[in-house]
């Protein structure tokens, strides 16, 4: 916890055990953005279009693995709010961050640095990280943080959003598949688990990577992204920039769920 970036202890350069080795740095290359990457309309699927609005996200799903969401049905200011609280969650003094986790005796919340493998790994990664399980809700809630004195409550609610648009996706995916209605309403969509990622500003950018190259293991994974055009996905053998779409949710398909398009 002490070794948190955001606690403001790294000033003037990367340290050396944040630096990548040549072949695996980004450098200054500019990564184009992507005009391909599907963006859906959900609403679509409501007024009459579902069939087209599931060709797309199974086609997406197929070529990218990876698509956007617009007009999904949670609210802006929900979206405002929840990115706020993070930032608190953040900016709060290195004492309080070490009391965030102190209410949940499962040790599933946690506050780290890099990775959970900070202590063995050879480099780290320049991003501080919160997690924590969120459904059901009634299960995890009350070992949340209580401070920012929002959290509880505004993640809360944002959970149960993000939550009922995951199974809406999945629905459709499902359709789109040929499975059976409510196929993924089982245990493999029993829990769900929140993940925040914070990149504080670096002296140094074109040392160090915020994450390393990955795909996600779960069911499915949806992102709200800031104004900061970060993501990135690899495709064809060359990285392609995901744009930030304004009120968007990025999607991804996760291990478990992309063997169903194999």
């Amino acid at each position: 916890m002490d070794k948190l970036i955001s606690n403001g202890f790294i000033v003037g350069s990367v340290p050396e055990d944040y630096i990548f080795p040549p072949d695996l740095r980004p450098g200054n290359l500019e990564i184009p953005l992507s005009s391909n990457i599907t963006v859906i309309d959900l609403s679509e699927a409501q007024n009459g279009d579902r069939t087209n609005t599931i060709h797309k996200i199974i086609k997406a799903s197929q070529e990218f693995g990876f698509f956007q969401v617009i007009n999904h049905g949670i609210s802006v200011n929900l979206m405002n709010d929840v990115r706020s609280v993070f930032k608190e969650l953040f900016e709060m003094p290195a004492e309080e961050k070490q009391k965030l986790c102190s209410n949940d005796p499962s040790k599933t919340c946690k506050m780290l640095t890099s990775s959970a493998s900070y202590a063995t790994e050879k480099v780290h990664q320049w991003r501080d990280n919160f997690r924590h399980p969120c459904h059901p809700l009634e299960q995890w809630q009350h070992f949340w943080p209580q401070n920012p004195t929002r959290y509880r409550e505004c993640v809360g609610v944002f959970s149960v959003e993000v939550k009922k648009l995951a199974s809406r996706i999945l629905s459709l995916i499902s359709e789109g598949l040929g499975l059976k209605c409510g196929y993924f309403d089982n245990d493999l969509t029993g829990s769900m688990l929140l993940n925040v990622n914070h990149y504080p500003p670096c002296p140094e950018p074109s040392l160090t990577l915020g994450v390393i190259k990955h795909s996600d293991p779960n069911l499915i994974t949806i992102l709200l992204q800031d104004h900061v055009c970060g993501l990135q996905v690899f495709k064809d053998g060359k990285w392609i920039a995901v744009e930030p779409i304004p009120n968007a949710f990025v999607v991804n398909i996760g291990h478990q769920l992309r063997v169903q398009f194999s």
